[in-house]
């Protein structure tokens, strides 16, 4: 059951302190329409915002705790970190005696060590996207006959047809950079077969969370998602590193 939210006036929110749950979640849904309060619960609970509670048990919040969330909020839409990340970032603002404030966070650290996953940090791109064809084609950077070819071995797929979404902007713009290596998208069969053995088994550890009716099972489930796929891109790269050392000469 939702918290009932302060009887104040919207403007006395900002002269006092703290605001309820509500309240908080009225400030966020602004910028991030599809917060819950299932979700600031869980990211309670994950341990990235640590509300304060009254005598009753119901959560207060401060503006510092807004920033903290909108912080995390907006690193996970627009930079796909895994919560891991975000909680060593806010780690780092917490020794430093700093809160996120309002500005969005730089949080790109695709490294040497690959310790971060992530794409690239040209323009966000909304999970909400749809492309049509045409629109695929220019802004990817492959042609016609390639995007036939990637669908026709399975690579890509517009979903529902005749649209397609950021993955598939993501995939068609990385299949654009392995071709200006000599790679062809049937060298790509392979990363088709590979992901598809992932969702099998990332399936078995998330269908249990994704198949319950309370919402902050599913939010778990979406984010023990991201967390394996982090990971898996984490690995992927380490190995890749390895086993080209040898003909790299390291």
């Amino acid at each position: 059951m939702n918290e009932p939210a302060a009887s104040s006036p919207p403007g006395a929110a900002r002269s006092h302190p703290l605001m309820s749950i509500g309240e908080v979640l009225g400030q966020l849904r602004v910028e991030f329409p599809d917060v819950t309060i299932s979700k600031l619960r869980f990211l309670e609970a994950e341990g990235l915002v640590e509300p304060q509670r009254t005598a009753a048990g119901y959560r207060k919040y401060s503006w510092d705790d807004v920033a903290r969330l909108r912080f995390v909020l907006t690193a996970q839409r627009d930079q796909y970190l895994p919560l891991r990340v975000i909680r060593d970032q806010l780690a780092e603002w917490d020794a430093g005696g700093e809160t996120p404030g309002r500005q969005r966070p730089t949080l790109v650290a695709v490294g040497p060590g690959g310790e971060v996953p992530g794409r690239a940090v040209e323009e966000p791109e909304s999970s909400q996207v749809r492309l049509g064809r045409v629109d695929l084609v220019a802004r990817s950077g492959i042609d016609e006959s390639t995007l036939g070819e990637l669908e026709r071995l399975g690579v890509l797929v517009s979903d529902p047809p005749g649209w397609y979404d950021a993955d598939a902007l993501i995939i068609a713009r990385a299949v654009a950079g392995l071709a200006a290596y000599g790679l062809e998208p049937r060298h790509l069969r392979g990363y088709r077969s590979a992901a598809d053995r992932e969702v099998g088994l990332f399936a078995q550890l998330v269908a249990p969370l994704a198949r319950q009716s309370d919402p902050a099972a599913r939010a778990r489930a979406a984010e023990t998602a991201r967390e394996l796929v982090a990971l898996s891109q984490q690995l992927h790269a380490a190995l890749v590193r390895v086993g080209l050392r040898s003909t790299l000469g390291r």
